[in-house]
C-alpha cells in the first residue's frame, strides 16, 4: 500500500511518505509490508499540524490501515496478548475520553491515554478465555462458564473486537476477570496521538518513554493548555520533524462552518466584522443559526461554550432553575463534568479502576441517580465503551457570587464533579458535538480586553476552537437570555447499556 494509491492530497502524500521514512527507519515497511524487530535505542517524534477541515484525522485512519495490513498488532488497552520478541505494535490515543470516542465513531480504534498508561491485570483462568478469542490458544474448559456462555463471548469478539465486552457477553463482570491495575512497564512501538494540542510537558514525557515512534496529530490554531507558557508540545519540534497539512478538504457543498473558522486566519479581520460574516452565513446556510438566547434543552446533552467563569456559573444557575432543579439534589439527565479523583494513596487500585472506566478530569457525565449507599452516585460517562458506572461522588454546584460551591450530596472521599451545562472553550478541546452553541457576549469581552496568545488575538483563537466543536449545526449566542426547556430532562435518550459490566468500588 502506498500513498498514491489512496487519492491523498499532495501535503497529505508528503505528510504520509515522511510517516512512512520514519517507520521505515523503527522497522515497519510500508510499502512491502515487511516488519523487522524493534531496534533498540532509536526512538523519532513527528507531527502532522494542520486546521480543522485539512485531512489529519483521515490520513491517521489510513496510515492505521496500512499498519494493521502489514502485520502490526493494535493495542487498546484491553488485553495484549502474550509478548513476541517479533511483535510490533501500535496505539492510538487521545486525550479525552470523548475525544476517543469520536475517532471510533469513524471506524479508528482509539483509546484513552490513561488506558495505555495504566493496564489491566486478568486473572489467570479468564485470560486463557482472552488467549483463545484472540486467536492464541484452545477453546478452554471454564468450570463456571457453559459453552453457550463461551459461544456468546466468542461471537461479540467476532463483531467487536474486545476482550472485555466479550467476557461480559459471556455474563461476567469486570471484578470477575480484572484482579487489578498496574502502570505499564514495558514499552510499545508506534504511538499516533490525535489532539495533540491538548498535550501537556508532562504527558508528552509520559509517551515518548513508551513509545519510541511517537507521531503527533494537532491543530496548531487551538488554545494551548492551561497552565503551559501559549505552546503546544510540537512547537518545540525542529521544522524537519513538523508537517504541515495547508489544503482544506471541504465536504460536498462546502461547510460553512469551517469557512468561518478559517475566515478567523485573516489578521484584518476585527470581531464586528466577524460576527457580520456569522450573520451573513446563518441567512445563507441552516447549519448556522443567529440565538437570541440560549437553548436550555441542547445544554442538557451539548454544553454553551464560553470564555469566562462567571458566565458559565451564571448559566449553570440558570438552566437548574429553568429546569425545576431542587437546591438540595440533583435531577436524573444534569450534566456534570469530572473534576479530579479525590482518594488517598492507599485507595489507589479504586482510583484506577475509576479512571480505566472513563472516569479521569474533564470526563463528561450524565447523573443517573443516587447510588445504593449515601453519597454514591450512579452514573453514564460519555463517550466511554461501557458508560454505566456507581462511584462515591462529591458534587459541587457553583453559584453567581458566592466563592464556597454548594454540595448537594458528597461521599468523604471519590470523584469530584461541577455541572456541565456550560464549560469554558478551553474545557470543551478535543471534543465534538452535534450541535453547538457558542456564547458570544463572552467573545466580545475578550477582544475588548484585547489579550492575544502566540501573537494572535485571543478572541480568534477562542472563536476557533468553540466553532470547530460543531459536527453539524452552530448556534451563535448573542443576548444574556435562556430560553424556557420545552422538554423535561431525563435519561431516556441515553443507550442501552451493553451486556453488564462492573468494575465499581464496593458499596
Amino acid at each position: 500500500m502506498n500513498a498514491s494509491s489512496l487519492a491523498l492530497s499532495d501535503d497529505q502524500a508528503d505528510a504520509w511518505d515522511r510517516v512512512a521514512d520514519v517507520l521505515a527507519s523503527a522497522g515497519v515497511d510500508l510499502m512491502s509490508e515487511d516488519l523487522t524487530p524493534r531496534a533498540e535505542g532509536k526512538s523519532a517524534t513527528l507531527a502532522i499540524v494542520g486546521k480543522a477541515g485539512s485531512g489529519k484525522t483521515l490520513l491517521l485512519a489510513r496510515l492505521a490501515q496500512a499498519l494493521e495490513a502489514a502485520g502490526v498488532d493494535i493495542v487498546s488497552g484491553d488485553w495484549e496478548g502474550r509478548r513476541r520478541r517479533e511483535r510490533r505494535t501500535l496505539a492510538i490515543l487521545a486525550p479525552t475520553n470523548k475525544a476517543a470516542s469520536v475517532l471510533r465513531g469513524r471506524g479508528v480504534p482509539a483509546t484513552t491515554i490513561h488506558r495505555i498508561l495504566y493496564t489491566p491485570v486478568y486473572d489467570p483462568e479468564y485470560e486463557r478465555i482472552a488467549e483463545w478469542l484472540a486467536g492464541q490458544g484452545e477453546r478452554p474448559e471454564i468450570e463456571e462458564l457453559t459453552e453457550a456462555a463461551l459461544d456468546r463471548a466468542y461471537a461479540f469478539y467476532q463483531v467487536h473486537k474486545s476482550i472485555p465486552g466479550a467476557l461480559a457477553a459471556a455474563g461476567l463482570r469486570g471484578s470477575d476477570f480484572i484482579s487489578g491495575w498496574k502502570r505499564r512497564d514495558e514499552p510499545l512501538d508506534i504511538g499516533f496521538v490525535d489532539e495533540s494540542s491538548m498535550l501537556d510537558a508532562r504527558q508528552f514525557e509520559d509517551l515518548r518513554e513508551i513509545f519510541p515512534t511517537l507521531i503527533l496529530f494537532g491543530d496548531p490554531a487551538q488554545l494551548a493548555p492551561v497552565n503551559s507558557p501559549g505552546e503546544m508540545v510540537f512547537d518545540g519540534l525542529p521544522d524537519g520533524r513538523k508537517m504541515v497539512l495547508h489544503r482544506v478538504h471541504r465536504q460536498a457543498g462546502d461547510n460553512p462552518i469551517l469557512d468561518l473558522a478559517h475566515a478567523l486566519a485573516d489578521p484584518a479581520l476585527d470581531f464586528q466584522q466577524f460576527e457580520r460574516m456569522v450573520e451573513d452565513a446563518a441567512r445563507d446556510d441552516p447549519r448556522v443559526e443567529i440565538g437570541q438566547r440560549v437553548d436550555s434543552d441542547l445544554m442538557a446533552r451539548s454544553p454553551v461554550l464560553v470564555w469566562r467563569n462567571v458566565t458559565r456559573i451564571r448559566l449553570i444557575h440558570a438552566f437548574r432553575a429553568a429546569h425545576g432543579a431542587p437546591e438540595d439534589d440533583l435531577l436524573p439527565g444534569e450534566p456534570l463534568i469530572c473534576d479530579g479523583i479525590e482518594l488517598p494513596l492507599k485507595h489507589r487500585k479504586k482510583r484506577l479502576d475509576l479512571e480505566a472506566r472513563g472516569l479521569i478530569k474533564g470526563a463528561q457525565v450524565i447523573y443517573l441517580g443516587r447510588g445504593r449507599k449515601a453519597g454514591f452516585s450512579t452514573l453514564h460517562v460519555i463517550g466511554a465503551e461501557d458508560p454505566r458506572l456507581s462511584a462515591a461522588s462529591i458534587i459541587k454546584i457553583e453559584k453567581p457570587d458566592e466563592q464556597e460551591p454548594f454540595i448537594p450530596f458528597a461521599a468523604n472521599m471519590g470523584a469530584a464533579f461541577l455541572h456541565g451545562a456550560a464549560v469554558t472553550i478551553h474545557k470543551a478541546q478535543g471534543s465534538q458535538w452535534p450541535t453547538v452553541q457558542v456564547f458570544a457576549p463572552d467573545l466580545w469581552a475578550a477582544a475588548r480586553a484585547g489579550r492575544t496568545e502566540a501573537g494572535i488575538p485571543l478572541w480568534k483563537r477562542l472563536a476557533y476552537v468553540a466553532i470547530t466543536r460543531a459536527e453539524e449545526r452552530l448556534i451563535w449566542v448573542t443576548r444574556y437570555r435562556l430560553g424556557r426547556p420545552k422538554t423535561q430532562l431525563g435519561t431516556q435518550d441515553l443507550a442501552a447499556p451493553s451486556p453488564k459490566l462492573e468494575l465499581e468500588q464496593s458499596e
